[in-house]
């Protein structure tokens, strides 16, 4: 489903509901396509926008691949541009070499602390991660409203937002004329790492073990099924956070209500569709962010209601899942054909 093949599910999708809704198909998929690769401009703007989506995929598919349903990457997300932003506060105008990496790095690091409060929860109470994380959202999106209507308002406090960002503070743009900025090729050799760490190296191999069964990790003695748990519960805020570094300092330049259009919830999407595969999760932002870069100029030139972005990327997901269901079903069907036959 990821690639070229998601793409082309994607535009079938697509289509059928267009025809199902009134709208010609044709100028409506010529207004998204440009929307999303028609230009130069156009091309960046889906790449940056596939930018947090990926990080977000990556924090997803780290806590999945461990057994932990974090849903709160959105959650993470805010509280780690929150905390960027306040650290950028603090700087002022301090040089680019130290302003970015302390925020980046306070984002990071905000993101982590707030997976460790739903990573508490689950080990001295047994909550479910599913509750706390999703619980954490809210108040992760109250804390951000609050911050951009008193402590972090511009001095003005005529809109609910922070200050923009000073120059210094702003990631560099990597081609004239685009938006793509630094982070873009740090979003891509992270998910080389994740891809890599998870395949080949000793850790790795036990975060994918407890992830498989913790009982039988736990069993074999070598294997800490809590501290493995906790470290891939950290690790996946890490990402969720710096995801909101990188959009506060990359595209926003400032933090204000609604910071995320749903980002660490859209994500979710993108590791499932990815099949957990960090490499996947690339290519799966990539298709995703071209679907929101064009849905806008679906929108404005075929006038489609961008909203039906919302159901394609909905309707993928459900094909993943049933495509799974099958091909477990049929899995188990042809060993106990073969097991009746060899009898």
């Amino acid at each position: 489903m990821v690639g070229v093949g998601g793409a082309l599910t994607a535009l079938a999708v697509l289509s059928a509901l267009l025809l199902a809704t009134g709208h010609p198909p044709g100028p409506a998929l010529s207004a998204l396509v440009t929307g999303a690769l028609g230009s130069k401009y156009a091309l960046s703007s889906t790449i940056v926008r596939s930018v947090p989506l990926a990080l977000n995929g990556l924090a997803v598919t780290l806590a999945f691949r461990a057994g932990l349903l974090n849903i709160g990457a959105e959650g993470q997300l805010l509280i780690g541009a929150c905390v960027a932003t306040a650290t950028g506060a603090l700087l002022g105008h301090t040089s680019a070499v130290v302003a970015l990496p302390a925020m980046l790095l306070a984002a990071t690091m905000a993101g982590a602390a707030w997976a460790l409060v739903a990573a508490e929860l689950r080990r001295r109470f047994g909550v479910l991660e599913v509750i706390s994380t999703i619980m954490l959202n809210f108040i992760a999106a109250e804390i951000t409203g609050w911050l951009v209507r008193g402590p972090l308002q511009e001095p003005q406090h005529v809109n609910p937002q922070s200050l923009s960002l000073p120059l210094t503070q702003q990631l560099p743009i990597l081609f004239a004329g685009t938006r793509i900025h630094l982070a873009v090729v740090l979003t891509g050799l992270l998910a080389i790492a994740l891809w890599w760490w998870l395949r080949s190296t000793g850790s790795g191999f036990r975060l994918r073990a407890v992830g498989n069964n913790p009982f039988a990790a736990a069993s074999a003695g070598l294997i800490s099924v809590p501290r493995t748990t906790l470290l891939a519960f950290l690790a996946s805020g890490a990402l969720a956070g710096l995801s909101g570094g990188v959009e506060l300092t990359g595209v926003t330049y400032a933090l204000y209500e609604n910071f995320s259009p749903g980002y660490g919830y859209t994500a979710i999407a993108v590791a499932l569709l990815a099949r957990l595969n960090p490499l996947g999760v690339l290519a799966t932002a990539l298709l995703f962010g071209a679907l929101e870069a064009g849905a806008s100029a679906m929108q404005r030139d075929a006038a489609v209601p961008s909203v039906v972005v919302s159901v394609v990327e909905a309707t993928l997901i459900l094909l993943v899942v049933a495509f799974d269901r099958w091909q477990a079903r049929t899995t188990r069907e042809s060993k106990k054909t073969t097991a009746l036959k060899s009898a």
